[in-house]
């Protein structure tokens, strides 16, 4: 017998002015809404960790089948996964969905437009794979003081892309300092890389996958002669992540958190010569989930710098690699970039080129604030505001004069639960509006019923 088990069913539906649906409301959705106007089917199966001796087991399905305006009808396995947990240990198999931070209550996600998480944040469909993750763990002769966390995994991408099959790597950790009882410091750095695959470019063809490229990858050397000409100056793969500074304090009924998520995609990045480029996030709450307010988020996002205008030069008769020119998640080989299904895998403001693969702009600031609680103590909502300026590539510019086109958008979501006095039935809906000059002028909504049943 089951001790947890969870079935959801989602029916949703959305509109907007222009066609497309606002930018909030398909974003970090995990790819399941579409963009254009249309209809989303949801279904979800998930059990808890089971016990099975010294061993725990959990397993789970996500299914959606979905309709839009300009995308045509499609369905979809967005999760199908089992797992493994022993200890601290566990292993998960398949394609699961990255957990988020800075939880909204209810069903309504994360408040942090990246999910807390610069390079993975939840915005693109799940890829298969497998993932050992380590729990926090005390080190020794430390009387707890000093932690250790990470995450080691490997996955394929599936959907149609410059580099078909390109496989993706990933190697994460985190040293933690409990200072007392109410300061938590966090170090960390999260890792990834996109290799092998066969190249719609001829004169790149199909990349070497092999136990010895595979070393190359989680070590970070240079490529063979077998591969492009640019692996064998730099690293094999696209090599991109991001570094974490964190820090928690824990007051009486309420929480406070400041975090800097730092992008790199070279060794420039990660010597912090693209200073002051990060996600910068501060979050307040209450422990009481049900006040009216009871969690605000602001975070500042700054990609402007990326180590500088310049890669390299000559300096003197040397030609020098200086490390500039970042490019975040873009890269020569693997054109498609940092995607995944034509959504950005890493924060979703570094939007995509909607006429070519990559990334079209990675050079921003942004403003986004959000706030969360349950309206009368019982329907959960949350609102989110967003304001950046974008200023396209270093390589291609938005505009000439090198100014930046400013965007706005909004979202007001909220559920209401006990719906026709049944307990288990909920409203959720969501009113969204995009206005400036990178995406079209659109206000929108989406309303549907959630069933949630849990045993």
């Amino acid at each position: 017998m089951l001790d947890s088990l969870l079935v959801s069913l989602l029916l949703l539906g959305g509109i907007g002015s222009s066609g497309g649906i606002p930018f909030w409301a398909h974003t970090n959705t995990s790819g399941l809404m579409p963009k254009g106007s249309g209809g989303l089917v949801c279904a979800q199966v998930a059990t808890g960790y089971q016990t099975a001796g010294p061993l725990q087991w959990r397993a789970g399905t996500t299914l959606a089948a979905r309709a839009a305006a300009g995308e045509g009808a499609g369905a979809q396995v967005n999760e199908a996964y089992a797992g493994l947990k022993w200890e601290v240990l566990s292993l998960d198999l398949g394609m699961k969905q990255r957990t988020t931070d800075f939880l909204a209550p209810g069903n309504l996600g994360s408040l942090s437009a990246t999910g807390g998480h610069m390079a993975w944040s939840g915005n693109a469909r799940p890829m298969p794979g497998y993932t050992i993750e380590l729990q926090p763990s005390p080190g020794p002769f430390t009387r707890k003081v000093f932690w250790l966390e990470g995450a080691y995994g490997d996955y394929r991408t599936l959907d149609e892309r410059y580099v078909q099959n390109a496989l993706m790597h990933r190697m994460q950790f985190n040293f933690v300092f409990k200072i007392g009882t109410r300061l938590t410091f966090r170090l960390g750095l999260d890792h990834y890389a996109l290799w092998g695959g066969t190249s719609s470019d001829p004169t790149v063809g199909k990349q070497p996958v092999s136990l010895a490229d595979y070393f190359r990858i989680i070590t970070g050397r240079s490529a063979t002669s077998a591969n492009p000409a640019q692996d064998q100056v730099y690293v094999q793969g696209n090599h991109l992540g991001s570094e974490l500074w964190r820090w928690d304090w824990k007051g009486d009924g309420w929480s406070i958190v400041f975090q800097h998520d730092i992008p790199y995609e070279d060794g420039s990045g990660m010597g912090f010569q693209n200073f002051p480029d990060g996600v910068n996030t501060l979050w307040f709450g209450w422990d009481d989930k049900d006040r009216w307010i009871s969690d605000i988020l602001y975070e500042y996002h700054h990609t402007m710098s990326q180590s500088g205008p310049v890669h390299d030069a000559i300096v003197g008769y040397d030609y020098k690699i200086i490390g500039g020119r970042d490019n975040y998640f873009n890269h020569a080989v693997y054109k498609s970039g940092w995607t995944h299904f034509g959504r950005t895998i890493g924060n979703p403001l570094l939007y995509p080129d909607s006429t070519a693969p990559g990334i079209r702009s990675n050079r921003m600031k942004a403003h986004h604030f959000a706030l969360s609680g349950k309206l009368f103590r019982q329907a959960p909502y949350k609102l989110m505001l967003t304001y950046s300026c974008n200023y396209g590539t270093y390589d291609a510019p938005l505009h000439e004069d090198e100014s930046g086109d400013p965007q706005f958008s909004g979202a007001f979501q909220g559920e209401i639960p006990g719906l026709f006095r049944l307990r288990n039935l909920q409203l959720t809906y969501g009113l969204y509006g995009d206005f400036g000059a990178v995406r079209p002028h659109c206000v929108g909504a989406t309303v549907g019923l959630r069933f949630n049943f849990y045993y």
